[in-house]
């Protein structure tokens, strides 16, 4: 069994505790306001139970993310003051809601890059590896290099490729563009033959944004915004991470996908559409028996709503007496 809250769990507790204070008048009319609201909290947390009944989508389809994950992906520009990492997750999670059956694999890259999961199609331990990004600290940060995930992205395709050679591959590659290490760009070209779709997102605003950050790994205080000596004063200053578009069109253009810029939620996700849909009837297989989780809302569903008939006539009732 396991939980899929449509609101969170807070804030439906807090909302029943609200409801069970305004208590009627007389005790099985109480007794029913009970009943209502602990229906309504149990319809919330869509309690699904495991099943081997449950039909399945499935997608011939292995997608991998590409995340940046320096410290720059902690600047606060994003449609407004959002995080620009926090926006990458969403998209992600967008991807992934609108790709059910695929199978997903995260590759992270800041001072290295490294592969957070296999190809999975658990979705859980796919949010699990995306909400651990968060930035590299002050202490740990080495400057940010695009070039550092290549190898690793290459290797996890073309062992991919051999495995399953049937499955249609894509890449998503998520970044602002910055580069502060001390080197040029690669080419990407490599990697190119290697997928049959995606696309490079871009993240943040020429202006820039600061970015809040702790000092080292596993520090628990108060993060605080990154500062840095300006060049022409001498004085510490606030650091200002920019999106770089030029170094992003020109990843897309190695890739041979398409570049966006991720200015807002709707925004990516209009553009998206396009992509997904396609990725979707490129390796659709149909719907397959498959063991699985079904929804039991109903259960809850059916005498919550016998309870509110009730109610609805019982006071009808009371108002025309």
């Amino acid at each position: 069994m396991k939980i899929n809250p449509i609101l969170p769990i807070w804030l439906m507790s807090i909302l029943c505790v609200l409801m069970l204070c305004m208590k009627r008048k007389g005790v099985w009319n109480y007794i029913r306001q009970i009943l209502i609201v602990v229906l309504l909290f149990a319809l919330n947390l869509r309690i699904m139970v495991f099943s081997h009944e449950v039909e399945k989508r499935e997608l011939d389809l292995d997608v991998l993310f590409v995340v940046d994950n320096s410290m720059s992906m902690l600047a606060e520009d994003f449609d407004g003051d959002g995080r620009r990492i926090d926006a990458v997750r969403d998209d992600c999670q967008y991807i992934m809601d609108k790709l059910p059956g695929a199978r997903f694999s995260v590759v992270s890259f800041g001072n290295y890059a490294y592969r957070l999961t296999p190809y999975t199609s658990d979705i859980t331990a796919l949010k699990t590896a995306l909400s651990s990004l968060e930035g590299q600290t002050q202490y740990y940060a080495s400057g940010t290099s695009l070039n550092q995930p290549v190898i690793v992205v290459k290797e996890a395709l073309e062992k991919n490729r051999e495995r399953n050679p049937e499955r249609t591959q894509v890449l998503f590659y998520f970044s602002d563009g910055e580069i502060t290490a001390k080197e040029k760009l690669e080419s990407y070209s490599s990697l190119a033959k290697l997928i049959d779709g995606g696309a490079v997102i871009g993240y943040g605003t020429e202006e820039g944004g600061r970015m809040k950050v702790h000092s080292y790994e596993g520090d628990h205080g108060e993060p605080f915004y990154m500062m840095t000596r300006d060049k022409k004063t001498g004085k510490m200053v606030e650091a200002i991470s920019h999106l770089d578009e030029s170094n992003l069109k020109q990843i897309a253009k190695d890739l041979d996908v398409d570049y966006y810029l991720s200015e807002n939620s709707a925004s990516i996700r209009e553009l998206l559409l396009d992509v997904t849909d396609y990725l979707e009837n490129l390796s659709s297989e149909g719907l397959t028996g498959t063991e699985g989780y079904s929804e039991t809302y109903f259960w809850f569903a059916i005498p919550l709503v016998a309870l509110l008939a009730y109610d609805l006539i019982y006071y009808k009732r009371r108002l025309r007496g």
